[in-house]
């Protein structure tokens, strides 16, 4: 009996010992993993300042006067429009200048007022008279109307309906030639949130677009500068998008100051369709959401 008794005890001993074994050596493989799964990360995974420099940029494009106007013609009501930012403090001194000011400078875009950018030009686009919202994809009759979309269903902060001020305003008047360029570049910038490009403003990150692909047209810009630009503001809206797309870009052996601003906005890296495969081939940075409403 005691020979049994002292087998099953040495039973329990080895079962024991063996469960000891495999905890430290899965604690030591997760570690490995973990340490090789950084290491890794590190390779892909930029910096933030590569793709989006905290500090801002200042873009070659004048705000001039177009927040004063987009007030006095209620495309902006700035009661409802400084509530969006009361909850966070308030607008900056430099915010309200471009709401209400009459003479400023280039726009900077930083981390801290890329929402606030968005939201400009996006009324801007929503309300400077354009062909592109007239005659198109907007205004396709197979949709209901121009006002069923995002980009003007969700803009809740002008003075009467929104669909009054819809093409309605003469912020900017194109020539020809800066019509045609506005018309080619707008069907080649798309954004994640949709496989829709700035040529179909539906939502507020391609409305936004096109009014700023209207505001550097009508100063002058040509096409190359445009696409630069543009990837710019694309990427303070859309940081993780492009974060992830410099790594894979990366990955090619392509630095992110050598990429081609026309291919990197196109269908196959900054729609949503092809942005999903982009993400399959890289390892994600941390996501950082982009609202698609005021």
């Amino acid at each position: 009996m005691s020979k049994k008794i002292n087998d099953l005890y040495k039973s329990i001993i080895i079962v024991l010992l063996l469960v000891i074994i495999i905890l430290l050596y899965g604690s030591r493989l997760k570690k490995l993993t973990n340490r090789n799964f950084q290491q890794e990360s590190s390779k892909l995974i930029p910096s933030l300042s590569e793709v989006v420099p905290p500090e801002g940029v200042e873009l070659p494009v004048r705000w001039k006067d177009y927040g004063a106007k987009m007030v006095s013609t209620g495309v902006i009501d700035s009661k409802k429009f400084e509530n969006i930012y009361r909850g966070q403090g308030g607008l900056t001194d430099i915010e309200k200048e471009m709401l209400y000011g009459k003479n400023n400078g280039n726009i900077i875009i930083t981390t801290k007022n890329a929402g606030f950018i968005l939201n400009l030009l996006w009324g801007f686009g929503l309300g400077n008279k354009n062909i592109i919202l007239e005659k198109g994809e907007m205004s396709n009759p197979k949709y209901g109307g121009a006002n069923r979309f995002a980009s003007t269903g969700g803009w809740t902060i002008s003075k009467n309906k929104t669909i009054n001020h819809y093409s309605m305003h003469q912020f900017v008047t194109l020539t020809k030639q800066q019509q045609k360029l506005v018309d080619n570049v707008s069907q080649n910038i798309y954004r994640p949130c949709c496989n829709n490009p700035t040529s179909f403003p539906d939502c507020n990150h391609g409305m936004a677009m096109l009014g700023f692909l209207e505001l550097m047209a009508s100063q002058g810009m040509n096409e190359g500068d445009m696409y630069k630009t543009a990837l710019i503001v694309n990427s303070y809206w859309f940081p993780n998008t492009y974060m992830t797309i410099e790594s894979y870009m990366k990955n090619k052996g392509i630095a992110w100051k050598d990429v081609n601003p026309k291919e990197i906005l196109g269908f196959n890296f900054s729609s949503a369709q092809g942005y999903r495969y982009i993400t399959s081939q890289v390892i994600r940075p941390k996501q950082q959401q982009s609202s698609c409403g005021v």
